[in-house]
């Protein structure tokens, strides 16, 4: 039969379909958005490199025109031009005014530069960088740099590194020999490297200006051996006007930004971890993963209110019902439920309680019939040797044999102080034994030709059994076997243990019985009494049934040569039989047995 669901079962899968289906459109929905987002966030970073290469250039395209604005301004060419027979004041008045135009141009621009004329044929050199003024012009055969160059300038006494381009005039000249005049503008590249730290603050990345060969012109807080690494694997290789790439670096993913300046030809290069470009999406899932989380922890708790409130009364009423029905009438729900539960488990309590006190008054009789019935076996059991133990004490002392008497009176004490304690039911085979065997003594003394022998293992000792269970095996052996014998008697007392069950074998040498005396014997033990069957004997046999349940009790056979062999099994287990014990006596109080 295939096993239903419970309420709390079906509560759970409930909430879990919920749950799971919201989770799922999530889970794509993020992975779309995320590529999208990237990808703008990409392209983002690409625009915003553009537009800052585009102002770096336009900077530069602004200082490239500075030597045709100056070459188109009038003081600059009566300078380049003088009227013939200018006097020399007047010559260092306009030499005054082309320093102040070139001044005046130079901080025209936002960077820091500085422009300078050069005539060559007049061996004169006019600069806004005063550094320079008195300088010689340089060697005639260098030739003039059209495109800005890459270089170390030391004309302020220690070496900076700096752009520079020229421009002849005429602008024709290639070399600075032809040149009536060489318009130069230099800048540092301190100006770049500020920028790039505005550009890095805004940006979060760490751009640089790079071209194969050349030192880098970096930021101020660059990370040196990450933007190492970068250029190492750019390589030489022509990137392209702009683009980027993706760079696997120290275990992380880079992604690599470049553009191509228009004016210097270097590229404008800015790397940043793809985990910082996307963790806004990331921040943004991780939120929504945390409400997620919260849903489930608040499902959770819900399952655990249903298990707490629902689930785990509705078992405990169910154990109890199952309880009930298997006779265990004591147990109780205890679970406090703080909803309607509380009156049902209240109901169920009283209900069982009711039918605990009617079962237990009838059970309560019974075993006191039990336990009277089986004190009164025992005191049923024959003490007719007393007298002749008493007459042998009389005639010994008679006798004056001392020691005849003392030997009887001690073996007769023991044995009566033993039979005559009621409270303890089951005692152990040594103490059994014990007594049997001042049973076996007093009638060794009284007959004369009586020997015995016990050979028991040392664990079975401890075993429990039940009082007065050997001596009456043990009588019938010397009344009916022995006594009326020729010769000597003999008793041999064995204990093995097998299995589940103890076993206690009592053999003498006696007259025996027939086969059908024994059969007969045997079928009379699960009856009720008769005078057919001794009574000490159907005694030790329903006393070993009823405390040890099914499969205890005596089993007889022939001896080996001659005589009889009684053997009494009972389990090994105290606790159990006890257990299986009380299990019958309910069933006989309240329900059948088994």
């Amino acid at each position: 039969m295939p096993r239903r669901l419970s309420i709390f079962n079906k509560m759970a899968l409930t909430i879990v379909l919920l749950l799971v289906p919201v989770l799922l459109l999530y889970s794509y929905s993020n992975r779309i958005s995320t590529g999208v987002v990237e990808e703008q966030m990409r392209s983002s970073n690409l625009s915003k490199l553009i537009f800052f290469m585009d102002q770096l250039d336009g900077t530069m395209e602004n200082l490239s025109m500075f030597p045709v604005i100056l070459s188109d301004d009038p003081h600059i060419r009566d300078f380049l031009s003088p009227a013939p027979g200018e006097p020399e004041s007047g010559m260092l008045k306009a030499q005054a005014r082309v320093t102040e135009k070139l001044g005046l141009q130079s901080v025209s621009s936002p960077w820091s530069n500085d422009l300078t004329f050069a005539f060559p044929e007049k061996n004169l050199v006019l600069s806004s960088n005063i550094y320079l003024n008195g300088s010689e012009v340089q060697s005639p055969e260098r030739k003039i740099v059209t495109d800005w160059a890459y270089e170390q300038d030391s004309s302020r006494g220690y070496s900076i590194r700096t752009f520079v381009r020229e421009t002849g005039v005429p602008a024709a000249a290639d070399k600075v020999g032809e040149a009536d005049a060489v318009i130069q503008v230099r800048f540092p590249v301190q100006n770049i490297s500020d920028m790039l730290d505005v550009y890095k603050k805004e940006n979060r990345g760490d751009p640089f200006l790079f071209l194969p060969d050349m030192e880098p012109v970096r930021n101020s807080t660059y990370a040196e051996a990450a933007s190492s690494d970068v250029i190492r694997e750019l390589g030489d290789g022509d990137l392209g006007q702009n683009g980027q790439l993706s760079l696997k670096m120290n275990g992380q993913t880079y992604l690599v930004s470049y553009v191509k300046s228009r004016q210097l030809g270097w590229y404008l290069i800015d790397y940043v971890p793809v985990k910082r470009i996307v963790s806004p999406i990331i921040q943004a899932r991780n939120w929504f993963y945390g409400s997620i989380v919260l849903l489930i922890l608040i499902g959770l708790l819900a399952s655990v209110l249903l298990y707490r409130n629902v689930q785990i009364p509705l078992s405990n009423m169910i154990a109890g019902v199952k309880r009930m029905k298997s006779g265990d009438l004591s147990w109780r729900i205890g679970y406090k439920a703080n909803n309607e539960f509380d009156e049902l488990i209240r109901h169920h309590n009283e209900m069982a309680g009711q039918i605990q006190r009617l079962i237990e008054d009838v059970y309560t009789e019974k075993l006191r019939s039990r336990e009277a019935t089986l004190k009164q076996l025992q005191s049923q059991i024959n003490p007719h040797f007393l007298y002749n133990s008493l007459f042998f004490i009389i005639n010994s002392a008679m006798l004056e044999d001392r020691d005849s008497v003392i030997s009887m009176s001690e073996n007769l004490a023991e044995f009566y102080r033993y039979t005559t304690k009621v409270d303890n039911q089951l005692p152990t085979v040594r103490d059994e034994l014990e007594f049997v065997s001042h049973y076996l003594n007093i009638h060794t003394l009284r007959m004369g030709r009586l020997t015995f022998e016990i050979e028991v293992p040392e664990a079975m000792l401890d075993e429990p059994i039940p009082r007065l269970t050997l001596q009456p095996i043990v009588e019938n052996a010397i009344v009916h076997g022995i006594e009326g014998r020729v010769g000597g008697g003999h008793i041999v007392i064995t204990g093995r243990q097998d299995g589940e069950y103890n076993y206690l074998e009592i053999a003498d040498n006696g007259a025996g019985m027939s086969e059908d005396a024994l059969l007969r014997l045997e079928s009379l033990l699960d009856e009720k009494m008769t005078d057919e069957i001794g009574c000490g004997t159907w005694n030790v046999h329903q006393r070993l049934r009823s405390r040890f349940g099914e499969g205890s009790g005596l089993r007889f056979r022939h001896g080996v040569k001659e005589g009889l062999v009684v053997t009494v099994c009972w389990l090994k287990d105290a606790s159990r039989s006890l257990v299986l014990d009380e299990n019958r006596l309910e069933g006989e109080a309240g329900w059948p047995s088994s």
